[in-house]
C-alpha cells in the first residue's frame, strides 16, 4: 500500500474496534512506543513519519523489515489522532490469544472500560509479574489507542487474551488448578493475608459497579483492601495494582526462604 492507504488505514484502525478486529492490526502511536515494540519484536508492518522525524528510530524499524513511508506534515497531520499528535506512528499485528493455561499469576479483568485503567493494569501487571492479563465481557479493547499509549509499552511484553467471557474464563482457570481472587469493595478477607504464592488470578471488576454478581459468586476468595478514610473505594487501576503487588511481595519473600535453605 502507499502512504495515502497507510495513512487511512491508521485513521480506521484508531477509531473502530470492529476494524481491528477484522485486519487483526492496531496503532503504534510516537517515538517512544515505536521503540518499546521494535524492542519487543513486535511484529510491525508499516510505519509513518514526518519528513526528516527520528532517522535513527526510522532507520531501526526498517533494518527489522518494516515498510517505512515519509510523508509531508499537512498530510500526516490530516489522519492522526487530534488529541494526541505525533510525528510517527505504525500500525502492528495483533498477536494471537494465548492459551490460559496455568498461570503462576494472572489478572483478570471484567467490565473494565476505560482504556487509561486497563493501560495501568497492564503497567502494573508488567511490573509485579503477572503471567496473563484477560479482558473479559464489556472491558475496552487492549489494543485501544489510548490503552496502547496507557499501557507504556507493557501491551507488548505481558500475554493478553482480548474479549473472554469472564464465566468461561474463571471456570477454566479453576478446572487448571488456579485460585481465583476476586476484589470486592467491602466484607472480604483483608487482601494481605491471602496466599498468592499459590498459582492465582486477580479478578477486578469495573469502575462503576464492580464485580457482577455471577462472577463474584464463582471466584474462591473475596478481598478487600482496608482504607480509614470515608471514600467508597479506589480506582480500578489502583486497587489492581496493590494487589498485584503483594503477591509479588510474597512470592519475594518465598524465594529468599528457599535460596536460606539451599
Amino acid at each position: 500500500m502507499g502512504s495515502r492507504e497507510i495513512l487511512q488505514q491508521l485513521r480506521r484502525l484508531s477509531r473502530r474496534r470492529s476494524a481491528r478486529t477484522e485486519a487483526g492490526a492496531f496503532v503504534i502511536d510516537g517515538p517512544t512506543l515505536l521503540a518499546e515494540a521494535l524492542a519487543a519484536d513486535v511484529e510491525i508492518t508499516d510505519v509513518v513519519a514526518v519528513l526528516t522525524a527520528y532517522p535513527q528510530l526510522l532507520d531501526r524499524a526498517a533494518s527489522q523489515g518494516v515498510v517505512v513511508h515519509q510523508v509531508q506534515p499537512a498530510m500526516f497531520e490530516k489522519n492522526a489522532d487530534p488529541t494526541h499528535p505525533r510525528d510517527v506512528a505504525a500500525i502492528a499485528r495483533m498477536p494471537a490469544d494465548p492459551p490460559l493455561g496455568t498461570p503462576q499469576l494472572a489478572l483478570v479483568a471484567v467490565g473494565v472500560n476505560d482504556p487509561g485503567n486497563a493501560g495501568t493494569l497492564l503497567r502494573s501487571a508488567d511490573a509485579s509479574g503477572v503471567d496473563l492479563v484477560v479482558f473479559c465481557d464489556d472491558s475496552v479493547d487492549p489494543y485501544n489507542p489510548k490503552c496502547v499509549r496507557a499501557s507504556a509499552g507493557s501491551l507488548f511484553r505481558v500475554p493478553t487474551v482480548r474479549a473472554a467471557g469472564a464465566v468461561v474464563t474463571l471456570r477454566d482457570l479453576r478446572a487448571s488448578g488456579v485460585r481465583t481472587v476476586g476484589l470486592v469493595a467491602r466484607r472480604g478477607t483483608a487482601y494481605d493475608t491471602v496466599d498468592y504464592a499459590v498459582p492465582s488470578a486477580v479478578v477486578v471488576g469495573s469502575e462503576a459497579h464492580g464485580l457482577p454478581p455471577t462472577v463474584e459468586s464463582l471466584v474462591d476468595e473475596k478481598v478487600t483492601i482496608p482504607m480509614r478514610g470515608p471514600i467508597e473505594s479506589l480506582n480500578v487501576g489502583m486497587a489492581g495494582t496493590i494487589v498485584c503487588f503483594e503477591a509479588l511481595r510474597q512470592r519475594r519473600n518465598r524465594d529468599k526462604d528457599s535460596a536460606n535453605d539451599e
